[in-house]
């Protein structure tokens, strides 16, 4: 899987009246990492119906990629915040496509 695209999803739930907080931590990381070389998309989506819910949809290059990503300073201190404004720990899945259209 090392040189095959990686898609990652992120379930974020967030403690409530925190919603624009999240939004505000993200936006600087989502331009920062969507110039990252390999990185195919970022983006942070918002339940209809469930505000305090979110959802990080990406698609990376690679694995390798994806764990240089992983170890960039604005991407570890977003981590080292997320206790702050998450009720839980991010449900994080790693998936790999396996029909191309």
């Amino acid at each position: 899987m090392s040189g095959q695209q990686v898609t990652v999803t992120a379930r974020l739930k967030v403690k409530q009246g925190l919603e624009d907080r999240l939004r505000e931590e993200f936006e600087p990381v989502i331009a920062l990492t969507r110039s990252e070389d390999g990185c195919i998309n970022y983006d942070l989506h918002q339940s209809i119906e469930d505000p305090s819910l979110f959802l990080l949809h990406e698609n990376w290059a690679s694995q390798a990629i994806l764990d240089l990503h992983l170890q960039q300073p604005y991407i570890r201190a977003l981590g080292a915040k997320a206790e702050e404004f998450l009720v839980e720990p991010p449900e994080v899945k790693l998936w790999q496509q396996i029909v191309n259209n």
